[in-house]
């Protein structure tokens, strides 16, 4: 009968053992799960900021180009004028 009863508490012991352990284990999964997902949302973040970041540096550099580009136009607009106007001043003489 002591044996039994021994058995018995071993039984029970090991099945409390096996819960604390499943229960241990869920927990770990459900922190790995938790970490995994906020590491995403860092990386996400992450390439987002990157993104933005290069399209405003090719969009500035649209900007300096077009600008460089006009500026180029006028000068050659306004150089064609004053030639021009040389010209039809030389032409008066």
């Amino acid at each position: 009968m002591k044996f039994v009863i021994a058995v018995a508490a071993a039984a029970l012991s090991l099945s409390a053992c096996s819960q604390k352990a499943q229960n241990e284990s869920a927990e770990a999964a459900n922190a790995v799960a938790a970490d995994t997902s906020a590491t995403t949302a860092n990386a996400v973040n992450d390439v987002q900021a990157a993104s933005d970041a290069a399209l405003d540096r090719a969009a500035n550099s649209m900007d300096r180009a077009g600008n460089a580009a006009a500026n180029t136009a006028d000068a050659a607009t306004d150089a064609t004028g004053e030639a021009l106007t040389d010209t039809g001043n030389a032409m008066r003489r």
